[in-house]
Formats: C-alpha cells, sequence, structure tokens
C-alpha cells in the first residue's frame, strides 16, 4: 500500500495563494509515490487527519499560524509526524526579534536592529532611530515571511510607511545593508548549495519572489570566490543549528564589502515553480520529486 501523506496548504495568512502554489507542486510530484491530499487547516483539520490517518503531514503553510509554531503545537498534541522544523525552531525562527539576538549572541553578523512601536510621531522615531541606525532602514512585521509588509524608508517616508503597518504594535527597523542578495539552502546537515538574486525591484520582495513579471534573475552558481562561497554555507549551516532547524531551511543573506549578513532563515522555504531551494537542488543533482521526498523521508524519523 502506498505511504498516505496529508498536505496542508492554504491557510489564513498574507501567503496563503503561495501556499496553495507549495501544496499543489508537492502534490503533483509524489502521487504516484504516495496516497495524497491537500487539505485547509480549518475547523475540519481534525476530522481530516483522523479519517486519512496519514503517515506524514507535508506542512506547506506559509507565514503565520503556518510557520511560526501554532500549527506544530496542534499537530505535536495529535502525535503525527511532519516536515520541517519543530515548534520552538519554527517560533524562534520566525520571531525575527529572536532569532536576530540569537544570530548575535552566536557571532553571526546580522544587520543593526530597533523594535519600535508604529503609533510613534516623526519626532520620536528619528530620535530613536539615530540612537542606534542610521539612514535608510528597513521596517518590517516581527513575524511575517516572504517579505510582506518590508519598506526601504528614509527620513522623509519612513512615517507614511510605519503607517501602512500600524496593525502591527510593533515592528522592526533594521539598518539597510547594500550590495548582492545571497540565499543558502540548508538539507538536514548537508549544506546544499548557494543561490544569487538579481532583482529588478529595489529589493527581493513579494512581486519579485513570486510575480513572474517582476523578471528577478536568478544565478546559479554564484560568481563569487571559492572561501567566500564555502564562509555563507557555514554561516547558514550555523545559523540552521543555532536555530535547531530540521529538515530544509532557506537563509536570506546580503554580500557587502566582503561581508555577508545574514537577514533570516526561513524554515518552510517556497516549493513553487520560481522557488529558489528546488532550483539550487536541481542545479546539485536533485530533481524536485527527489528534494520532497528527501523532505517526507526525514520527517518520517522525527516526532
Amino acid at each position: 500500500m502506498k505511504k498516505r501523506i496529508l498536505i496542508l496548504g492554504g491557510g489564513i495568512s498574507g501567503e496563503r495563494s503561495i501556499s496553495l502554489k507549495t501544496a499543489k507542486a508537492v502534490k503533483n510530484s509524489i502521487k504516484k509515490k504516495y496516497n495524497c491530499r491537500i487539505v485547509e487547516p480549518d475547523e475540519n483539520l481534525t476530522k481530516n487527519i483522523d479519517r486519512f490517518s496519514p503517515h506524514v503531514v507535508f506542512n506547506a503553510l506559509h507565514g503565520r499560524f503556518g510557520e511560526d509554531g501554532f500549527i506544530q503545537t496542534y499537530l505535536e498534541g495529535k502525535g503525527v509526524r511532519y516536515t520541517h522544523s519543530g515548534v520552538l525552531s519554527s517560533m524562534m525562527a520566525m520571531d525575527k526579534e529572536i532569532s536576530k539576538k540569537l544570530f548575535i549572541k552566536n557571532k553571526i553578523l546580522t544587520p543593526k536592529f530597533q523594535k519600535i512601536k508604529t503609533n510613534l510621531n516623526k519626532k520620536e522615531v528619528i530620535k530613536l532611530l539615530k540612537k542606534k541606525i542610521k539612514f535608510p532602514v528597513v521596517i518590517k512585521p516581527i513575524n511575517e515571511g516572504s517579505s510582506l509588509g518590508v519598506y526601504i524608508c528614509n527620513e522623509k517616508n519612513i512615517i507614511k510607511n510605519l503607517k501602512k503597518l500600524k496593525a502591527y504594535d510593533e515592528v522592526l527597523v533594521e539598518k539597510f545593508i547594500p550590495g548582492r542578495e545571497i540565499q543558502v539552502a540548508i538539507l538536514g546537515k548537508k549544506k546544499l548549495g548557494v543561490i544569487e538574486l538579481r532583482p529588478k525591484r529595489k529589493f527581493y520582495d513579494y512581486k519579485a519572489k513570486y510575480s513572474s513579471k517582476a523578471k528577478t534573475k536568478h544565478i546559479i552558481p554564484v560568481n563569487i570566490k571559492t572561501k567566500d562561497y564555502q564562509n555563507v554555507m557555514n554561516i547558514a549551516l550555523k545559523a540552521h543549528k543555532v536555530l535547531k532547524c530540521r529538515g530544509v531551511t532557506r537563509s536570506d543573506f546580503k554580500f557587502y564589502n566582503g561581508k555577508f549578513y545574514l537577514l533570516e532563515t526561513n524554515t518552510q522555504p517556497g516549493m513553487t515553480n520560481l522557488s529558489l531551494v528546488p532550483e539550487i537542488a536541481l542545479h546539485h543533482g536533485m530533481n524536485f520529486f527527489s528534494l520532497i521526498n528527501w523532505i517526507i523521508k526525514d520527517a518520517s524519523k522525527n516526532r
């Protein structure tokens, strides 16, 4: 009999549409080998799990409630094996303030940052930031993914952009680092590979990630020195271990003046036709099915 794989897709975060694309891509790649179905994490989830009795739940959710420890806690309570990182690792990686503090504690270079209230006036914001961070800065929600709600700001437009994030009580303000966009994939304890992105937009934001019209250039292999290549992979693996991740992660860096600045580590990177981890894996001889199959087998060993 084929093993049963329940794929969680959709959800209620701002990344719902991307989650559904990931879920469909995963299902299409494994449906010949596994008995699989896609379900939503809604009021029928318990019934669906009990009826289907999956060997593994493939967590294709993105964003809040999907990769922040919430759904992981639920699945732990059900005693179900699931893909990607566990409760604590997911929570720490998703919380940008916590993860950055852990990076700093473990001597991983990351941009300077400050947490601020979104209801401050311009004078208060400028005074607060000038003590620690010089403009330009990046503002972002503390617990969102896919660069949702991320803005590059100067003194003139920071209040206008903060108002766009008024749904959040607090946001993270981070020193803007120019330079090259470098992404690294980790698979278990293995350093999988590196890719560089050259977006036509200001940075690799939501549209640059998921819109084919944005025409972000993907560069693989990356044209950097061998020692830099090894260095950034080592940093990504260290971050993976610091956060106690399992399965696959993708770490996002800026490369500037010979230094790699770790922006964040993603515990559930996308698996769409524009996603980076599958592209890195393919370049290193691992096709999409093999990647998804590895993730499922890895999950079946963990609980």
